[in-house]
């Protein structure tokens, strides 16, 4: 099931609206897009990776948030929920409620059947325009499967891959390693993979 657009906003209008909303939204173009919740699959990578990179980086310069921290694309004004978003140094939040960031190091976002497409080509579009975002990380959840774009110099992404239990990842900017047997610990395959729903933007 896909979420509808809602009727045209300014970002002022969908910021009050998204603070009283006992559900979360996107933001894009002046329409708002419902998101649905996530299954076990979903929830349970979701706290390892938090879990994971928690000791490697609490005593750096650096902050994990979960899914219910919003990012704003500056240059876009796209208003979304990776599943993590990590900061080093201070965080730059929108305005004084703190509860939307615009300078995010590492963004990750673990994968669904409604979402693939999306996170794979319009969002890591919109992200890659974020000056100081320095990785994406795509986390499968029907399988043990990896994926990480790192950012160079000269705006040159590099991409390398995980797919067995017993590999990891290196991510350079903070320092961390990603073991994928940590990763998917308690995650059964054969369980079903999470649905979270939302509208595709459009093309435009």
């Amino acid at each position: 099931m896909t979420a509808q657009p809602h009727q045209y906003m300014i970002e002022e209008e969908y910021l009050a609206f998204e603070r009283s909303s006992t559900t979360k939204h996107e933001y894009y173009a002046g329409r708002i897009y419902a998101m649905t919740g996530a299954k076990e699959p979903h929830n349970l990578i979701a706290g390892n990776l938090v879990a994971a990179f928690h000791p490697q980086l609490r005593r750096k310069p650096c902050r994990v948030y979960a899914s219910d921290m919003r990012i704003k694309v500056v240059t876009t004004g796209l208003n979304t929920y990776p599943d993590i978003v990590i900061v080093c140094g201070q965080p730059q939040f929108t305005d004084a409620v703190r509860d939307t960031i615009t300078n995010p190091i590492v963004l990750v976002e673990i994968l669904s059947a409604s979402t693939e497409r999306y996170d794979r080509g319009m969002k890591f579009e919109h992200y890659r325009t974020i000056s100081t975002l320095c990785d994406y990380i795509l986390v499968a959840q029907d399988r043990h499967h990896v994926e990480h774009f790192a950012r160079q110099e000269g705006g040159l992404w590099v991409f390398q891959e995980a797919t067995h239990a017993s590999a990891e990842l290196y991510i350079p900017s903070i320092d961390c390693t990603l073991k994928l047997e940590d990763m998917y610990e308690k995650v059964d395959f054969e369980e079903g993979v999470s649905e979270i729903t939302r509208e595709i933007l459009p093309d435009e």
